[in-house]
């Protein structure tokens, strides 16, 4: 309340004291009187007049208290509401700070959550770089296993090409040696003028050329071990006799017996030679029967082939294989005859292997 509200209060109490009935309180009004004197700037007791003009003014004063204690207690409303207001939104405030406590509360524990999944998601990718990296180290190793693989497969397909051309050309030359029968290279039959011959070697004598017994003996060496070997092929055993093919000094003997006759020539002198020389006849007319029984062998294995020369004791054809009392020609002509025989002999048994 404003201070110029004071005597307005003071005039009330004044009026309350004269209106009483106690006239005690009548010895109080001096005192008031100067109270009020001193708070209005008005000197008291004041006439009907000036109190009805006082009291006018004081009415003024009143309705004007009236009206700010109005607004005032609008105020206090205003305020209260105000306050009110306040605390509901201050009770908002503190349900939404807890709400926010909560979310933090939630956001920390989500906070710590993703740290711990962060954490392990690091470990995860250290394994992961570390898995990599050995990953790294094995796919170079295999790279470089795999171009050492490479260059040795390059390597062992160039052997193996090669080997493969090597066994092309060895399969050639086998087949080339197949067909080329091995007889046929250990025994080359030929003829050389009147002569017969036996791997180039001269098998008789002629008056006009003369060939050397070491010549001749050689080449019945081979004789004798052609047909030797042909024996043996065909599984043949002679009847009578055994071959004992020494080269130049090859021999006949009996089968059982010691008797042994020289299948070569001797140059001594002449009564030696003549000697020598009837056992040499012994030798080759030996032979000649041995021939003889291969041939009939084999006919009665192919009855159509045809050795060209027929062989009866000491001849073959029209010749004698006898040296002795015979002339050279013809002696060298049952040689040539005899080879004849034996090539025909040997091309039935290779066309028999193959």
């Amino acid at each position: 309340m404003n201070v110029g509200s004071e005597p307005v209060v003071i005039a009330f109490s004044l009026w309350s004291v004269v209106a009483t009935p106690r006239a005690q309180n009548l010895r109080h009004l001096p005192k008031l009187f100067d109270i009020l004197s001193s708070r209005t700037g008005v000197d008291h007791p004041l006439c009907a007049e000036c109190t009805h003009s006082l009291i006018d003014g004081l009415n003024k004063q009143l309705d004007e208290a009236r009206r700010e204690r109005d607004g005032y207690i609008a105020f206090e409303r205003e305020a209260k509401r105000e306050l009110e207001r306040g605390r509901a939104g201050v009770g908002e405030e503190a349900s939404h700070l807890d709400k926010l406590r909560q979310d933090e509360s939630a956001a920390v524990l989500e906070l710590s959550a993703a740290e711990s999944e962060l954490q392990k998601l690091e470990h995860e990718l250290a394994a992961l770089r570390s898995e990599s990296d050995a990953l790294d180290l094995e796919e170079r190793a295999f790279w470089a296993e795999q171009a050492s693989t490479q260059i040795a497969s390059s390597t062992l397909r160039a052997s193996l090409s090669s080997l493969r051309s090597a066994i092309r050309t060895s399969e050639r030359e086998l087949d080339a040696l197949e067909r080329t029968n091995v007889y046929d290279d250990a025994f080359c039959l030929g003829s050389d003028g009147v002569f017969g011959t036996i791997n180039g070697l001269r098998l008789g004598r002629a008056g006009t050329v003369v060939v050397d017994w070491s010549e001749i003996n050689a080449a019945w060496g081979q004789t004798l071990l052609l047909l030797h070997t042909l024996a043996r092929k065909l599984e043949f055993t002679f009847d009578g006799w055994e071959l004992h093919p020494l080269g130049s000094f090859s021999r006949i003997s009996r089968a059982g017996k010691d008797d042994s006759y020289e299948l070569y020539a001797s140059t001594d002198i002449v009564v030696t030679r003549l000697l020598h020389n009837r056992r040499f006849d012994y030798a080759m007319v030996a032979f000649l029967d041995c021939l003889r029984q291969v041939v009939e062998f084999v006919k009665r294995k192919d009855s159509t082939l045809d050795f060209v020369y027929s062989i009866n004791k000491d001849r073959i054809g029209d010749a004698s294989v006898k040296l002795q009392f015979s002339q050279e020609e013809t002696w060298t002509k049952s040689m040539r005859y005899i080879l004849v025989v034996l090539k025909r002999l040997l091309r039935w048994v290779v066309n028999m292997d193959t």
